[in-house]
């Protein structure tokens, strides 16, 4: 009975204390946005609040009359996300099987090249050499995906781990008995088992293409590589040019009307158009992400 009581007061105090943390969670994303709807002069005066003193729908109305090019961004981005993740998503998946069969040649350097990988990498100057002079990817589509599909070292022993906890080595051995090859176990029982860890690798990888600039920046030009701009690139674009116009307009003698700019309610804007989809889809992958993270992390 008091091991019982006690039970009880320790979930009660974590099930508060996890209530809490999650509220103080959510606010930034509150005040974002109720930021993006703040009016630009109260915003810049009173600066950003929960309760602000007047709304506007200016910042939004500025990104509307560009959405021709952004939406050109988003479906750039869908493009990209689309495509990065699921090869990316595979080439993890057989990567991971394949550290996995402990009796597959040359198992152990793959796996040191792996550990290695978490410890040191080439650097920036170095990738930035062998995709622009070697590979020849940049001002191409491509600049924004094969950077992202060098594989991260974590997914693969996030992924090798739920193979070898959650897939059965009997099920294995009985399928090779019966003459089942390498691939055909792979994609007939070893995929269909591993559904919460592939939702879960999947939506880290997603994410990262979706929030990912910084690709785009080193490999694309305004000259030869505008035509891929992602809505990250696009907004973040949006914004210098708005900052730009803003600030210099009358030094270089343009007749622009900066007044009704929402230079600073529109970066809240663009953020939160950035994040919409992602918190949008998170909701439907979060039981597979819990499952796969828990059980993927608990064995090496």
């Amino acid at each position: 009975m008091i091991n019982s009581a006690s039970d009880k007061a320790v979930k009660v105090l974590a099930n508060v204390c996890l209530t809490f943390l999650s509220i103080c969670a959510l606010f930034p994303f509150v005040l974002l946005i109720i930021a993006s709807f703040t009016e630009n002069g109260v915003a810049i005066a009173e600066g950003y609040s929960f309760t602000p003193s007047k709304l506007s729908l200016a910042a939004y109305e500025y990104l509307i009359q560009e959405w021709a090019t952004i939406g050109r961004g988003y479906l750039m981005t869908i493009i990209v996300t689309t495509i990065g993740t699921a090869v990316g998503l595979m080439m993890t998946a057989m990567f991971s099987y394949a550290l996995m069969v402990s009796d597959l040649p040359g198992h152990n350097i793959l796996t040191v090249m792996v550990l290695i990988s978490m410890l040191f990498n080439g650097g920036i100057v170095a990738s930035y050499f062998i995709y622009s002079n070697v590979m020849h990817i940049k001002d191409t589509i491509f600049a924004l995906i094969v950077p992202g599909l060098m594989m991260n070292a974590f997914n693969i022993i996030l992924m090798r781990n739920f193979f070898k906890d959650s897939v059965s080595k009997e099920i294995l051995e009985s399928a090779r008995i019966d003459g089942a090859g390498e691939l055909r176990i792979f994609a007939q029982m070893v995929l269909p088992l591993s559904v919460p860890i592939l939702a879960t690798i999947g939506l880290l990888q997603a994410i990262g293409y979706w929030n990912d600039w910084t690709n785009g920046l080193y490999y694309l030009t305004k000259r030869g590589g505008s035509a891929y701009y992602t809505i990250q690139l696009i907004l973040n674009q949006m914004n210098e040019d708005i900052q730009f116009l803003a600030s210099n307009s009358a030094k270089l003698g343009i007749a622009v009307d900066t007044s009704d700019m929402p230079t600073t309610t529109m970066r809240m804007a663009i953020a939160f158009i950035a994040i919409l989809p992602v918190l949008i889809a998170y909701p439907f992958f979060q039981k597979y992400f819990v499952k796969g993270i828990s059980v993927g992390a608990v064995k090496g």
